[in-house]
């Protein structure tokens, strides 16, 4: 019975440390997602969004439903969104935050538009000064790519208003 014991407290003990192990990595994910974009936010002066749980478990939900086909499909929600799919980068989250805050090059705040016919919607969306919240989510595709997902709350980008 001792025997017993001894090695349950053990294999109690080796849970515990996987669980705080597992909640390590996703604190670590979370900044990863978090500070590219409070980087660029501050460069502004505009505030720095926080995780926010339910945010993020709608864009876990909606990047499991992506897991089939990595379709670069908005869901259609009621959250701000930017998708990235990658296959074969080592960092699916730095690459894709920082190739939407990258588009800043091709953003003009004068004329409030993207110069040069260039995409920005995607860094506008990561600084829109209104935007409080944010949850992100990564999958590995069944065709093996990574499909990447960033929502904000409230969402951005409304037409004829400025992101800062």
């Amino acid at each position: 019975m001792k025997w017993f014991f001894k090695h349950a407290f053990f294999l109690q003990l080796a849970w515990y440390c996987s669980e705080l192990s597992v909640i390590g990595q996703g604190q670590d994910l979370r900044q990863r997602f978090l500070a590219p974009h409070n980087s660029a936010r501050a460069q502004l002066g505009v505030g720095p969004l926080v995780w926010d749980a339910t945010v993020a478990a709608y864009a876990q939900n909606y990047a499991n439903k992506r897991i089939a086909d990595c379709a670069m499909q908005h869901s259609g929600g009621r959250y701000g969104e930017n998708l990235f799919k990658s296959k074969g980068y080592s960092d699916p989250v730095a690459t894709g935050v920082m190739s939407w805050v990258n588009e800043k090059q091709y953003y003009d705040y004068n004329s409030n538009s993207c110069a040069g016919g260039q995409v920005c919607g995607h860094y506008t969306q990561v600084v829109w000064r209104d935007s409080k919240k944010l949850g992100c989510a990564q999958v590995q595709c069944n065709d093996g790519w990574t499909f990447v997902i960033c929502s904000y709350d409230p969402p951005g980008n409304y037409a004829g208003q400025r992101p800062y």
